[in-house]
């Protein structure tokens, strides 16, 4: 059952047929994981401009995600805006291992990597 990449799609060819999974719908899943991940503010464009981060909204927070499939290989970028206070190598850490624990599950397929871009800090109003 090898995987190729075709375009933007990945595929699977089976005995009951052939399977398409557009790295759209990888990055869908990946940017579930992220939002659901504790520390993470929202999702950001993966261009810096002047320094601005534009955070994005949840409908679009899969923008924020850069999906490279090769052969049976996944790689993930991820550009994300965390809660500031808290160890950013830690939150990123725990990013890296939901996003490829839900993609693994939802796929079947082993993701080879998974890369945090931090691309800014925000500190959230907690109202009491």
């Amino acid at each position: 059952m090898p995987a190729r990449a075709k375009g933007r799609k990945m595929t699977t060819q089976t005995e009951l047929g052939q399977i398409e999974i557009s790295n759209t719908a990888v990055a869908s899943v990946a940017a579930h994981a992220v939002l659901q991940s504790y520390g993470v503010v929202g999702m950001a464009l993966p261009g810096l401009r002047e320094g601005l981060v534009e955070l994005l909204q949840r409908d679009s927070s899969k923008r924020g995600v850069v999906v490279t499939t090769d052969g049976d290989e996944i790689a993930i970028d991820l550009y994300v805006v965390l809660e500031y206070g808290l160890r950013i190598s830690e939150v990123a850490h725990n990013i890296m291992h939901n996003v490829k624990f839900a993609v693994e599950q939802a796929l079947g397929r082993p993701v080879k990597q998974v890369n945090v871009h931090v691309q800014g800090l925000r500190v959230s109003s907690h109202e009491d």
